[in-house]
């Protein structure tokens, strides 16, 4: 079999080694990576580590690199929404798997064990503030994986066809993507103290999660829909924007990953606190114990 060779427009590499968005260089890369949105709670997660080895800030792309408990391990943002977790997984994918010296796909895969740490608002009124929320089953709204090969080998077809039936899906939005974390990762993180639950990534934060300002909403029903929604057992238990592209890009290239939420908003009771930093940094610890 030819070997892939990735072509420079396809590829960008930096004129100090490093991938195009990231900045990083494929000898800082470990195998287990803590992803968070913002990019000062890089340093709130790396103040955990015994000792940090490195740090780059590109953009919205931050990174701490580092040791906890003997292992090595690095913290980086991926700013806010769908698209930058393209970007990144692919980056961190391509350190990976991609032999930079050649341009070629290396013959023995790596395989990356991720864990998103983020915050979420909850469509369930039982979920109360500060409940950490694993995706179980992410369900993207974004649309990313609809532009790669194999998106329908990954994604939970069954419920997508039920989800966009009961709610009434708008065909003018991109069509509905379902995938399951890393099991063995939800396993291994979860403990019996975090909920399992079915987390919508949404494209943005206000009209896309149904929060109405000035402008009014096409479907301003559709968050009452989605409170309603059954699928056996299951029922939707938060909003995101992440964790659908992240699990469903990595299940395609071969990687581990979830995402964990601390609810600090709940839509239904319209309850909210911006004060979470502590809930979150007793998240952080719990992960960093477990992955």
């Amino acid at each position: 079999m030819d070997k892939k060779i990735i072509a420079p427009s396809e590829l960008i590499i930096n004129p100090d080694g490093s991938v195009f968005h990231l900045h990083l260089l494929p000898e800082q890369l470990t195998d287990r990576i803590i992803l968070v949105g913002d990019p000062a709670r890089v340093n709130m997660v790396a103040s955990f580590f015994d000792a940090k080895t490195f740090e780059v800030q590109s953009r919205e792309f931050h990174t701490i690199g580092g040791v906890y408990r003997g292992k090595p391990i690095m913290c980086l943002s991926h700013g806010i929404g769908p698209d930058n977790i393209d970007i990144v997984i692919n980056e961190l994918d391509a350190l990976a798997n991609i032999d930079f010296n050649t341009r070629e796909v290396k013959p023995e895969h790596r395989t990356l064990h991720m864990v998103r740490i983020g915050t979420s608002g909850a469509l369930q009124p039982e979920l109360k503030l500060g409940t950490p929320v694993i995706a179980e089953k992410a369900i993207g709204f974004d649309g990313v994986l609809n532009y790669y090969a194999g998106r329908n080998d990954v994604a939970d077809l069954d419920m997508e066809h039920a989800f966009c039936d009961a709610v009434g899906w708008n065909p003018l939005w991109a069509k509905p993507y379902i995938v399951n974390a890393d099991e063995h990762l939800v396993e291994k993180i979860g403990g019996n103290d975090m909920v399992r639950g079915n987390t919508i990534s949404a494209v943005g934060f206000y009209g896309p999660q149904g929060r109405e300002l000035r402008l009014p909403l096409a479907n301003p029903d559709l968050n009452r829909h989605i409170e309603a929604f059954r699928y056996g057992s299951r029922k939707i238990t938060n909003y995101e924007m992440e964790s659908a592209p992240l699990q469903g890009l990595s299940r395609l290239m071969g990687h581990k990953a979830m995402t964990v939420c601390s609810i600090i908003a709940n839509r239904v009771r319209n309850d909210a606190t911006p004060n979470y930093k502590t809930a979150i940094h007793d998240l952080i610890g719990t992960v960093l114990d477990r992955i």
